[in-house]
């Protein structure tokens, strides 16, 4: 069909100048050092003390590093320190976990220790949650206190971009992570100028934060499963049916999620609420075994080791059982992120599929489970395909993650989140 001519054409979107992208680069790569060091040192100081509590104590009182005396005892004595921090401590370690995501609320000064505290306490003691919802909320609110000082005429959004930029980069080992967040949320909102012009400070942050990382820890997702090769039509179908189950499992969490939390929430007090909630993740880590506590990094590295290692029912197990102890843990007031666990979650149900259906290779049903889980727990698409894709590291396994991202969607899109309002209502 031929343009009308008397129709004048859309206007260009201007380019931002060099000269104004130019001034941002320096604060941008400050703010991602500085991201990247702030969870690094927490990562540390919580690795040291996860010795002390999982070593170096049980082995002086003659007790089994993980029997279920330990880890029960553990994850109580790890509820009362952070009730102990959230009632105690100035700024109650910030808000409610079950009301934040990664888009942080900018907090005040005066509440960062304390929830520096609590998550170190978290990533020590043996909770199911991980770093990423309180490191991003630390580093926005420094970034935005000192930004905002030392250049008082910059704009308070562009802290709060770098900050979170920044972390999700150090977090992820790569820049391209957080481009995708980026990505994501500049989608729903109107950009002025091109959209490179957006993320140039961004990505400057996330590339300097990444590079910090790895630098200084060397993180790797990859797995090392079984090497893939060449996609077939098996492997579609596994795809298409495990994403979905992934997905499916996760709205069962999320739609949960209220009602755990108003269970917790009417114990009122932290020193009840997360004793109370340490006691239940001791029992479920006495059903699950030691690989379902903590973050869950080094124990899915510790599955796809050995992928035939465990059989359909444990890997069932697990899986139901880390998914448990991330609901618990978020709404008994623990403070903490829930991509980490949720990945756990996708790795074990991805491996017990390839348990139950040898034809299911490994890579396929660990990649397509964790895709599944993602969604439904972050609502985040480029993420959730960012994160199922490296841990398998082989590039024939995207065309079977982007279709099977389409059904694992229509189960999640339009449906209530992993996150609570004030009030407690679900997020949508």
């Amino acid at each position: 069909m031929a343009q009308d001519s008397t129709q004048p054409a859309p206007a260009a979107v201007p380019a931002t100048a060099a000269r104004t992208l130019l001034p941002t680069i320096v604060p941008a790569l400050l703010v991602g050092v500085v991201t990247s060091l702030v969870l690094l040192g927490v990562s540390a100081a919580a690795e040291e003390l996860q010795d002390v509590l999982w070593q170096t104590l049980p082995d002086a009182v003659g007790v089994g590093r993980y029997s279920v005396l330990w880890m029960f005892t553990v994850l109580v004595a790890t509820g009362v320190a952070v009730g102990l921090v959230v009632w105690k401590v100035p700024g109650h370690a910030g808000p409610d976990p079950a009301t934040t995501g990664l888009e942080a609320p900018v907090l005040p000064p005066a509440v960062l220790p304390g929830l520096l505290l609590a998550t170190a306490f978290v990533l020590a003691g043996g909770p199911s949650l991980g770093p990423e919802n309180p490191i991003i909320a630390v580093n926005v609110a420094l970034a935005l206190w000192l930004g905002t000082r030392a250049f008082p005429r910059a704009p308070q959004r562009g802290w709060v971009a770098l900050a979170e930029a920044g972390t999700i980069g150090a977090l992820f080992g790569t820049p391209v992570a957080a481009a995708l967040v980026i990505s994501e949320a500049l989608a729903g909102q109107r950009v002025k100028g091109q959209l490179w012009d957006s993320l140039f400070a961004p990505l400057a942050a996330a590339g300097a934060g990444a590079l910090t990382t790895t630098l200084v820890s060397e993180p790797s997702f990859d797995l090392h499963l079984p090497p893939f090769g060449r996609p077939g039509w098996s492997d579609l179908l596994a795809s298409l049916v495990v994403a979905p189950a992934g997905a499916l499992l996760g709205m069962c969490a999320v739609y949960a999620f209220p009602f755990v939390h108003r269970a917790f929430g009417r114990l009122r007090h932290p020193m009840l609420m997360l004793p109370a909630g340490g006691a239940v993740l001791g029992g479920l880590a006495a059903l699950g075994g030691h690989l379902t506590l903590f973050k869950g990094l080094d124990e899915i590295a510790e599955l796809a080791r050995d992928p035939d290692g465990w059989s359909a029912g444990e890997f069932a197990t697990m899986t139901v059982v880390k998914l448990a102890a991330l609901l618990v843990a978020t709404c008994s007031g623990f403070r903490g992120g829930r991509i980490f666990p949720a990945v756990f979650v996708g790795t074990a149900l991805g491996l017990c599929a390839h348990a139950l259906v040898p034809a299911v290779h490994p890579a396929v049903g660990v990649s397509a489970g964790v895709l599944g889980l993602l969604l439904a727990v972050t609502r985040q698409g480029w993420v959730s395909l960012f994160v199922a894709a490296v841990l398998v590291a082989d590039t024939g396994i995207l065309t079977l993650l982007c279709l099977a991202t389409l059904p694992a969607w229509l189960l999640v899109t339009g449906r209530p989140h992993m996150q609570l309002r004030a009030d407690g209502t679900a997020v949508r």
